[in-house]
Formats: C-alpha cells, structure tokens, sequence
C-alpha cells in the first residue's frame, strides 16, 4: 500500500477502505473548513461512516496519544475497520441523545452562562439587608470624599475615629425552617445533673477603664495626641490629661482639622486611610462657617448612629458622618460577608438553600396522592388514606367534623369553597385535619408498615423556603436592576436577551463586568440562532428532548470558539420548525467560519441544500446499503442518477400532496380550557378516523397540550388513570367531551422500548415467540426434547447461564466505571452450544437474531405468522434493524416507529379476526394514536412510507394525532393545528386550524408561509440516463 504524501492530506480528511458495519469498503473525502452533510436513507450508514468511523478514529487517537497512567482510566477503544484516515482534525460529536441525568444541571450551567452569571453578581450585586431592606455596603475612599466634599465650602471638618475597634459580628447565615418541633433535649444523667446544680465561678472581667487607658497610651505613643469627647477636644501629652475624659462615653481620635475646598482631598484621603486602618471607620464632624448655636452636644452624637448623611447633605446644623469599612447594612448596619461567586452555586453547601439542598423541592406529603380523584365527595372517600381498613375510623370522625362546620359531604372536592377544603386539611379543635392525621403518623415511624403506608403519599413539592430557587435567603438579597440570580435565570432565552441588553450599569461596574457581559450575550445569542429563544435558563437539562440537548450543545461548543476541531452532528434539525432551520444553518457556517470541519448526518432538505460538501450512501438499508452513491458539491449530487437523494432534491422523486382529503365527520374529541405553562385557555377540537397533524414553532405548547393535558385526561376518561404517572389532569383543563367516540388512546413516544440488553425489536413485536416455536418445531430439537422455552435468553434453559442471555458480562472496576465484555462463555451469542446446532435454513437462532429485517423476511418466507410482524417493521423504515438489535442502541425515532409497527401488526391481526369484515373491526378499534416526531431520523424515502403506514392505521378504524415539523408530513395530512405565533410565553395560542390549504393562506401561521411552497403542484422533471460504474 503507497503511503500518501503529506501535502495531499492538507486540504481533506482522506478516507479509504471503510467497512464498519455496513460500509462496503468506501473511499472517502472531507474537505477541511467545510461544511459536509452526509444523506442516505435510515440504514444506508450514515452514522457507521461519522460516527463509527471517522469520529472513532479521532477519539482512538486522542486516547492513544494520552500517557499510560491517563489510558488506564479510560475505556480501550476498538480501531475502527478502515484502511486508513489521514488529516484527523481533534473529533467533537454532538449527538441527539441527552445523556443529562443530573437533576442539577440546567440550561445555564450546560452552556456556562450560569458560571458567568455567578461572577458577574458576585461582583456587581447590589446586596440587600435581609432585616431591614436597606442597602448594604462597603463606604469607599471615593464614595466618601465626594460626600464630605457635597457640604458647602468653608465648612470646617473634624475626622475622627473611635478609639476602640468596633467588633465585626457577621449576620450569620440563614438556617433552614421547619414544621416540624425541635426534638427535645436529652435529659442529663443524674451525675451530670449534680455537676450542673454547682454554681459556676465568675469569670473575671477586665476593668472597662483600664483597658481604654492601655489603648490611649498605645495611641498617643503612636503620634496621637489629640482627642474629641462631647464637642470638647482634649490634649493627651501626658496621663494627667486623661482625668478630664468621661469613659463612659464615646471617646474619638481626632485625625485632622481642615476647612472643606477643592485643594483638601489628598488630606482627607490620609484622614480616611488613618481611620480605616487605625478602628475600621472614620467619621467627620462637619460645623458650618455659621452654626445654629447647639445647646446639648448628645444631639451631635446622636448622628453617630447613622451612617452617611440623611436628608439634604447641606445643613446648617453640626452633623456626624459615619463611614465604615465593613461590609454592612446602612440602615441597620448589620454586618454581612461579602458575596462570592460561590454564594450563587446550588451545587456547594455555602450557597445552596439549606433545606433543600439546592435541588428547590423537597420531598412532602402530595395532595394529588391524598386526593387522587378530586371529583368524589367527601362522603364517597375523597380522602384516599381514610379509606383504607386500619383508618376507616378517620373517615367518621371527618364526617361528624363536616357536619359540624357546615361542610356538606355530598359535593365533589373540587366544588367546595377554599375555607372548606382548609377545614379538612388543617383541621380544626379537636378534629386534627389532613395535615395533623399525617403529623401524628410521623411520630410512629419507627414502625415498618407506618413508613410503608407514609411513603405511598409522599411526593415531591416546591421547597417552601427558597420557593423553587434553590439558593439560601442571602444569594437572592443580591440583586442588579432589581432582579436577583433566581429571577435572571427563570427568564426564557429572549427575556434574558432584553435584560441583558436593557440593562444599565455605573462605569465601574462597566468596567469590572465588562468582559463577563461579552460572554454572557455571546452565549445567549448562540442559543437564540439554534431556535432554543423558548428555552428557561433555568429548564433541567435532563427533561430537555435530544434535539434541544443536541443544539444547546452545539450553542456551547460555538461559544468556546474552538479552532481547528471536527465537530460530527447526528440531525441537528430534529425538533426545529422550518422557520428556525436558517438560523441552524447559519450557526453550523459559524462555526465553520471560525476554522472548523463539519460533519453532519442529516435528512433535512434545507441542511442539505446548505452544504459545501455532499456525501450521499446507499441505495437501501442494512445489507443493500453501505455504498457511496455520489459525493460532490449539493449541484453535483443533485444531477447524479444513481443519488435517491439527488433525485428529491431536484424534483424528479417527491411525495405527492394527496388528491382527496377525508373530511370531518361528527365524531370528535373536543377540549376546552387547557391552562398550564404557556397555554392559556385553550380549546381544540380533534376529528376522528383521519390524520391530525398538530404543528408550531418549537416551544409553542405542542407536546404540553397533547400530552400532558388531553393525552392524561383521555386516559383518566377511559379508565386508565394508572398511565398518568399518578397526577389529577382535571385542573389542567375545563371541559372533554367526545370520549365515547373511542375506546382507547396509545401514546407513541420515543422513549426506549426497554432499558436492558434483551429488549429488542423482535421481541417488542412479539415476533420471537413465532421464531422460537419454528426452531423448537424442527426435528433435530424434538429428538433432544427441547421446547420454544429453550430458545428463549430471558429463562434459564438454552440460555447461557453465565451471561445470563445478555451475551456480556459487567467487570465491576471498584472506583472506575464497570466495564462491559463478550461473554468468554458463549462468545456474545447468548445461548449454550447444544442450543446453537439446531438449525432451519442452515442458519441457528443467534443467526437469525443477527439478521436485518429485509433479510428476515427472506429467510422466514412461508411463515405468513412471523412474516406479517416483520413486515410491519419494513413498512415503517425499519427494514435495515437487526432483529436481536439491543433496544438501548436504538435512537428515540427507532424506538418509537417500532413502538408504531406493534400497533399496526395489531391492528392488522385485529382485521383478520374480523374475518374481512371491516365495518366490525373498525368499530373495535377505534384508537386514538398519539405520536411525536415520527419522522426524526428518516430519509425522504422513508417518511413516503410511514405516511402508507398511517393510511393503514386510519382504515383499520384508527385515529391519529401526529406533532410535527416535517412539511411532507404536515401537507399529507387531512386536518391541521397549528399553535404559536411564537415559542415560550409569546406562544399558547390556536393560531390556525384546517386544512393544510387553509393553514397555507392563514397570514398569521408560520406554518402556514413553509408549507404554501410545497403544496404547489410541482411538474416532475426528466430522469437523466443511469450511469452505471464498474
């Protein structure tokens, strides 16, 4: 093998001989600087070539680079199969999962603006006194000139300092409150109790007068010889002289005399610096050229007592100016410890809310636990642990107490009046309410089922002392332009933005903060072009979806101005409303700019459109894929015969807008007042048995009004409530109606179809019971007696019994990461040898689990029962999975189209018991299929064929209610909702409904304004000839 010469690597990533996964040895080339986008169709692979590939090898050679003692802690990465790659810049990837599981990390401290936000009130906040609301400060030389300078001029001054320091007694830190009554001290042994009966002696205490001499004497040896008592200055030369002072009273260090004019402040700068440095403070006794005359010089003390000047700064009278160098209050001058930035971390002890512990809930008693279903009344046993055999007697006592307070017992919960319901949970006399029945249990849980009946209402709820802010009282008495850390970080990204850029500061605050604002609108910025305006700075990262994780990611990376690197992206697009997809674009050509090559695995047609570069593999999926098919700038690409992504985007290949649409008919779910977030009353209304597409800019309202509103109150209505995660929807909306139109609602998710190594796709779609069956029906396994049981890896039997079925092994590394590892045993195959000789078509069950769906469906033909399942899974793209493929390597959009073609494999065995009767099978099914970005992750191609699978689902008598960006989708639908006008609390509302042709013509639907191009009939352009290349 030549060795390529340097030069030629210079400009490119060179790529030859790559045969990960699927890749049929290709050659490949990245130009460095650019922006590459790699298309294909789901399974052409895509990812094993960024990914698996180029992005492996990087980070193999970063760790190889890496000293042996630093390799040790780190996990062996495999050299990818590739000849070989040259021009490996540094390798980033910014994939679509959210890894985030930390219930601390939130959107500010992913993207660090959080850090610069700490420093930047650390040191330009403007502190509170938590007592008395005053401000609280250090006085500054500059401060305080300027203050004795306001007086008029002529006027005669005295700088003074007391003679004693004065002791700083920092306010200390506010502890955590609580309900609960202290615990009682331990009652003292009796040995101890007798010690104590003994009175204590009497300290002695050092004479006041003597040690005021000793610091006199100190002083005067010093050079002080000067002292103010009483509007009296006394001489201290010799001790004699202090038989006229009065020790009892203050006693001052007179610094300097001088009349106020421009030319004093050098002197009363040395004045100041004396009395900060000699007691901490420095006052200046100010007498006007003409004094009202002053009978009693305690008026004049009395001023010592105050700091600076209160009222007009001119006076006519003598007046006391105190200044201090303590950081204090200057009303009450409480003394209080300067803010760090440390103060403002929910992460350290010193500036996490002590009762919470940073997290802003705490773990308390949930009402919607104690009042699950809030329509029963009292009677009925709205109060769901009275109802319970061992507490039935509370459930008469509650009764009894009602009809003593003229609580009526036979009207729903949520019918009776505020003082009411108070009545039954606080209790009142001797009846002890909700709140006293569970205060009196706490007091018995040191016995096991007192917890176990405790815990079943327990829940969490918004910590009461830092109300969900989770900073101690003294982080959030830090304010600048009157908002405190906690409010800056509840703003959305656009609300921060106007803060930020609304927000005045004095010149030395300019000057301090003035790179730390950079920053800070620097990363707000980057958050806005990825689409994430919507966004709270305070929102947990770990309930981010991966595309808003994925582009906050993306914003950060940005923001660090790295140069040089490879940053590999997985559908940076997925979750963004076309309207935001330029200003993606414009971020990725950002970074770009900046120095950096881009690597993107992406479907939209917009990205792609946008590339420098155009890498497009194929022709099909899993084994038919793997294939470069055309590589060159988006115009090369797009002539290219052999490209099925060249082919849509030049218009020779598109999915047609439908004909006939199916209109409404009379059966409807309606849903009036959904409130909750940014949704403000809003009524929809969904028709049935047709596809319902519900669309908007992202951070509109879709997901919280489909599934955290109608989604939970369907399931409540049909009976379900189990599937809500526990919680009451019916404070959430006024009004459902239309429920007896269905008899179930599904919601098609992306979350996994299971967490462990077993779960995969064959068995989700109850497939493998078929293919187990088959391999135990085989005469070889019949001889040695073996059932379908056998050929299970989730029952001992034929599984190996070292892995367990998991075909690894965990390596626990003590105080490392565990390691995962083939099983020695079995090879990673799962099964015993005597399991893998039984064989159907020359191939054993471990073959077949490692067969692709296109493949199985080969293999298993003549088998219509395993054939039908698996076909579903082709339908809905996902021909080019492995059928024994684990469900934790499986993307959100994976895991929720096999979630999809379970349904569908159902619905369709639900059709054939109907015997072909399918007026029957309609009126059994009617199920309402909720579904969230079906698309994410598929090719052009392959949402032509989901949209087949939705017509299938709708003529087996379903209904579907799809959220959704993807025009294709959105223009094949026969009703449309659309939810803006903008994201956060700009959004909430029902902008449009209708068809896609009338969304189209609304000029107030964003939607609207992408979707009239593509509904434009297009005439299809000529095929070019296939070239066909040896």
């Amino acid at each position: 093998m030549s060795i390529p010469k340097p030069d030629q690597n210079l400009n490119q990533i060179t790529i030859r001989g790559a045969r990960t996964h699927n890749l049929k040895g290709i050659d490949v080339d990245i130009p460095h600087n650019a922006l590459t986008v790699v298309s294909g169709v789901s399974g052409s692979g895509k990812s094993s070539l960024a990914f698996d590939t180029v992005y492996a090898e990087g980070q193999r050679r970063y760790v190889e680079s890496l000293s042996a003692y630093a390799r040790q802690f780190l996990e062996r990465i495999e050299k990818p199969d590739v000849d070989h790659i040259d021009g490996l810049a540094p390798a980033i990837a910014i994939k679509q999962k959210n890894q985030t599981r930390n219930p601390r990390s939130t959107v500010a401290t992913a993207t660090e603006i959080y850090d610069y936000l700490r420093l930047l009130y650390a040191r330009c906040g403007s502190v509170t006194c938590l007592h008395c609301g005053g401000i609280v400060k250090t006085d500054t030389v500059d401060e305080i000139v300027a203050s004795v300078l306001a007086q008029p001029e002529g006027t005669r001054v005295y700088a003074l300092f007391p003679i004693t320091r004065a002791e700083l007694k920092l306010e200390p830190m506010q502890p955590a409150s609580t309900e609960t009554p202290a615990a009682e001290a331990p009652k003292p042994k009796k040995a101890a109790a007798k010690k104590s009966a003994k009175p204590a002696k009497p300290e002695p205490i050092l004479d006041l007068a003597d040690s005021l001499k000793e610091r006199l004497g100190e002083l005067r040896r010093r050079g002080y010889n000067r002292l103010y008592q009483n509007g009296s200055i006394v001489e201290f030369s010799t001790p004699e002289s202090l038989l006229e002072l009065d020790f009892s009273q203050p006693i001052f260090v007179l610094v300097d005399r001088l009349a106020l004019s421009p030319e004093i402040r050098s002197r009363l700068v040395d004045a100041i610096e004396t009395g900060y440095r000699e007691s901490g403070e420095i006052r200046f006794l100010t007498v006007p050229r003409n004094p009202e005359p002053v009978q009693e010089s305690g008026v004049i003390l009395s001023e010592a007592r105050q700091r600076g000047v209160e009222g007009s700064a001119v006076s006519s009278t003598p007046r006391l100016l105190r200044f201090s160098a303590a950081f204090e209050c200057t009303t009450c001058h409480r003394a209080y410890r300067e803010p760090e930035p440390r103060l403002f971390s929910f992460n350290n002890p010193y500036g996490a809310c002590p009762r919470c512990q940073g997290f802003g809930n705490t773990i308390d008693f949930d009402p919607n636990l104690i009042l699950p279903d809030k329509s029963k009344t009292l009677a009925q046993g709205a109060v769901a642990p009275w109802t319970t055999t061992k507490y039935r007697p509370h459930h008469g006592e509650m009764l009894r107490a009602a009809k003593s307070a003229g609580v009526p017992t036979d009207v729903p919960w949520y019918d009776l009046t505020p003082e009411q319901q108070s009545f039954i949970q606080e209790g009142s006399g001797s009846f002890p309410g909700i709140r006293g029945f569970f205060a009196a249990l706490e007091h018995k849980k040191y016995k096991l089922h007192v917890r176990v009946f405790l815990s079943k209402y327990r829940g969490y709820a918004t910590c009461p002392d830092c109300r969900g802010q989770r900073l101690r009282a003294e982080a959030r008495a830090v304010l600048i332009n009157d908002k405190n850390i906690c409010e800056v970080s509840a703003l959305t990204v656009t609300g921060a933005r106007d803060f930020f850029d609304s927000l005045n500061l004095t010149p030395s605050q300019a000057e301090i903060a003035g790179k730390i604002f950079e920053e800070v609108r620097q990363r707000i910025h980057f958050l806005d072009q990825v689409g994430l305006d919507y966004l709270t700075l305070d929102r947990l990262s770990s309930t981010l979806s991966g595309g808003e994780s994925q582009r906050i990611q993306l914003a950060t990376s940005l923001g660090s101005r790295l140069v040089g690197a490879l940053y590999v992206l997985d559908e940076p697009s997925i979750g963004l409303h076309t309207r935001d997809t330029a200003r993606l674009i414009h971020i990725m050509e950002e970074l770009r700019d900046l120095g950096n090559t881009i690597l993107v695995v992406e479907h939209d047609p917009d990205v792609i459109r946008s590339a420098d570069h155009l890498l497009d593999l194929g022709p099909g999926a899993g084994e038919l894929g793997g294939q470069l098919l055309a590589s060159g700038t988006v115009a090369e690409v797009t002539a290219n015969p052999n490209s099925i992504t060249g082919k849509y985007l030049s218009g020779r290949a598109s999915i047609a807008v439908p004909k006939h649409r199916r209109e409404p008919g009379r059966e409807r779910v309606k849903l009036t007042g959904a409130r909750i977030h940014n949704l403000r009353g809003v009524d929809i209304e969904i028709p049935l048995n047709m596809l319902v597409c519900v669309t908007g800019v992202s951070g509109s309202g879709k997901s919280t009004l489909v599934h955290q509103v109608l989604y939970r109150a369907l399931i409540q209505a049909l009976g379900q409530e189990g599937a809500a995660d526990g919680i009451d929807p019916t404070h959430l909306y006024r009004e459902l109606s239309g429920v007896q139109h269905l008899n179930d609602v599904i919601l098609v998710d992306q979350s996994p179809i299971g967490r462990t190594p077993r779960s995969n796709p064959v068995t989700y779609i109850k497939a493998f019971d078929d293919v187990r069956a088959l391999f135990a029906a085989q005469p070889d396994a019949k001889r040695r007696g073996l059932t379908a049981g056998h050929f299970s890896f989730n029952v001992p039997g034929g599984r190996c019994d070292v892995c367990e079925g998991d075909g690894t092994v965990t390596v626990e590394m003590q105080f490392l990461a565990d390691v995962e590892l083939p099983c020695e045993e079995c090879n990673g195959t799962r099964y015993k040898p005597s399991i893998l000789e039984i064989r159907y078509k020359g191939k054993n069950i471990h073959d077949v689990l490692n067969m692709t769906v296109k493949e199985a469906l080969v293999y298993f033909a003549g088998h219509p029962k395993i054939v039908d399942k698996l076909y579903v899974l082709d339908e809905v793209g996902l021909g080019y999975v492995r059928l024994g493929q684990s469900a934790t390597t499986l993307s959100g959009g994976e895991a929720q189209r096999v979630k999809l073609a379970s349904h569908l494999a159902s619905a369709r065995s639900a059709s054939n018991r109907s015997n072909g009767n399918d007026a029957a099978a309609r009126a059994r099914s009617r199920t309402l299929y909720i579904l969230d970005e079906p698309t994410t992750g598929l090719h052009f191609d392959d949402v032509a064929k989901l949209l087949a699978a939705f017509r299938k689902l709708i003529e087996g008598g379903g209904s579907l209610l799809v959220i959704e960006h993807n025009l294709d989708v959105i223009k094949s639908a026969d009703w449309v909702i659309d939810l803006g006008p903008e994201g956060g609390s700009r959004g909430g509302q029902i902008v449009a409904t209708g068809t896609p042709e009338e969304i189209a013509a609304n000029p107030a639907s964003h939607t609207g304004h992408w979707l009239a191009p593509v509904l434009k009939p297009s005439t299809p352009k000529p095929e070019p000839e296939l070239q066909v290349t040896a």
